[in-house]
């Protein structure tokens, strides 16, 4: 008997449309968003080590600009500090940095004049060196200045007349300044230095009118 056609069933035809299995693209798409993405990361942490480097390296230059400029304050001298108001205070230069400059031991200029000026008169002016601490309000021997207020700043060697002057001021004056009671309250004529030691050498100068 012939049982070849019982069993067999003809082909079917394969439907419009119909999926073919092929190469799994998926893994293809996977892959390749694993690369973009590897990327985008590696991207990204490459740009904040660029700008943390430079934010050290300005970092690091501003230090040891401040730090080099540190080493030129000489210690065994005084400091002349230049504002840019037109004030000038002397002392000793304790720190140096970006930000700010301290300052003791701190003296400043003070000027007056004496007398009368005519068409046929000059005057005097008179400049003291003056002790800081026996102001109105008793500061204490130290100033912290921002530096960007200081115009500049230099070594003073010791024979000059600031420097003489302080030395004097030192020798004649031991045990620190003394300062006047300054209780009453001054007077808009009255002189609100309050000490009778504070002023160092004077030097008069003669001014045209």
């Amino acid at each position: 008997m012939d049982f070849t056609g019982r069993n067999s069933q003809p082909a079917q035809p394969a439907a419009s449309g119909a999926q073919f299995a092929g190469p799994n693209t998926n893994a293809k798409r996977g892959k390749s968003g694993d690369k973009a993405s590897w990327f985008r990361w590696a991207g990204g942490g490459l740009g904040l080590l660029l700008t943390a480097l430079v934010v050290a390296a300005i970092c690091a230059v501003a230090f040891n600009d401040s730090n080099t400029e540190a080493k030129l304050v000489n210690k065994d001298k005084n400091q002349a500090i230049f504002l840019n108001t037109g004030q000038v205070y002397f002392g000793k230069v304790t720190d140096l940095n970006n930000k700010y400059i301290t300052l003791t031991k701190i003296y400043y200029l003070q000027t007056s004049s004496t007398g009368t000026t005519t068409a046929n008169q000059q005057a005097n002016t008179s400049v003291s060196l003056v002790k800081l601490g026996c102001e109105l309000h008793e500061p204490y021997d130290q100033m912290v200045i921002n530096r960007s207020q200081v115009t500049f700043w230099e070594n003073l060697q010791d024979n000059g007349q600031v420097a003489k002057a302080i030395a004097e001021f030192v020798k004649k004056n031991p045990e620190g300044q003394k300062c006047a009671d300054q209780s009453a309250a001054p007077n808009s004529n009255s002189n609100v230095q309050g000490s009778t030691n504070n002023t160092t050498n004077s030097t008069t100068k003669t001014t045209n009118p």
